[in-house]
């Protein structure tokens, strides 16, 4: 008699579970695993369904509150489609994963159980990652472009905190390209973002708005933060910048925009040049 023909055969639909590259999985109401294909064993690392065998899947999933979420729906519309999860594997390391589950009463017990299939997505989700962060910097220098800097509006708008805005400008800038060869201006560029970067935190924005002009964003503690970029900016330090800079900065007053403060910020910097601060504003730095 011809076997492995139909999806109805129990043979066919054993082996197409156990050789399948998903995860699959069957939980009770609690959410304890009851059963598991060999690739979600493989998934979180287990080395044997024992190991997995009434395991809670609060214990493998990051995000609790992510995952009571699905089960609302679940609850709502008894089935969910390709719901975005982080899973912890045995040894630490986190996956992203979809999850495809529906629920199923069992007439014998009236206990509600769950089937699902796992896709691991990690690679894709570092890859998008990966193709959004060259979207967003500047090729030359590293810095965060204006794309990323309308990303970052709407975010911090949206949070109605407290932001400040540092602008930089590096004077004269298009002559010494024009002296010294548009590699050397490049190399000055790159110079000046390094900088920068050295003088803020791992929370603040470094941006290239324009051929010579950068700006800092800063989003925690911004009105005493800003205050001490800029004083660390003026500080005179090796590795500066063969060029001179002027910096324009403000802080973010009450229903106030990004765009109106980094339009004050923009205002203070032309002050400066207008009023020829001291040295300590403005200044020629050492290479």
């Amino acid at each position: 008699m011809p076997r492995f023909r139909s999806l109805s055969d129990p043979e066919t639909a054993r082996e197409l579970v156990r050789n399948v590259r998903e995860g699959i999985y069957v939980t009770d109401p609690q959410g304890d695993i009851l059963d598991a294909n060999p690739a979600f064993l493989a998934l979180f690392g287990f080395e044997s369904f024992e190991q997995a065998k009434g395991r809670s899947v609060r214990e493998l999933v990051v995000d609790n509150a992510r995952r009571e979420e699905e089960l609302a729906l679940l609850e709502k519309q008894f089935v969910v489609r390709d719901f975005e999860l982080q899973i912890r594997r045995t040894d630490g390391a986190v996956l992203t994963v979809l999850d495809s589950c529906y629920a199923v009463r069992d007439p014998a017990t009236g206990e509600t159980l769950f089937h699902g299939i796992l896709i691991d997505i990690t690679r894709r989700k570092e890859m998008e990652s990966r193709l959004h962060e060259l979207t967003i910097r500047d090729p030359l220098t590293g810095c965060y472009n204006r794309r990323y800097l309308s990303e970052l509006e709407e975010r911090l708008e949206k949070q109605d905190g407290e932001w400040g805005i540092v602008l930089v400008d590096l004077n004269g800038f298009s002559a010494y390209n024009e002296q010294h060869g548009h590699q050397a201006g490049d190399a000055a560029l790159v110079q000046a973002a390094r900088f920068l970067d050295r003088r803020v935190r791992a929370a603040d924005a470094v941006f290239r708005t324009g051929g010579d002009e950068f700006m800092i964003v800063l989003s925690e503690n911004a009105a005493t933060a800003t205050v001490h970029i800029v004083q660390r900016l003026k500080e005179p330090t090796a590795g500066c910048p063969p060029v001179a800079f002027a910096i324009g900065w403000a802080v973010r007053k009450p229903r106030e925009t990004v765009s109106q403060t980094i339009h004050r910020a923009d205002r203070d910097l032309v002050l400066v040049r207008v009023r020829s601060r001291p040295p300590e504003d403005e200044r020629r730095l050492k290479q």
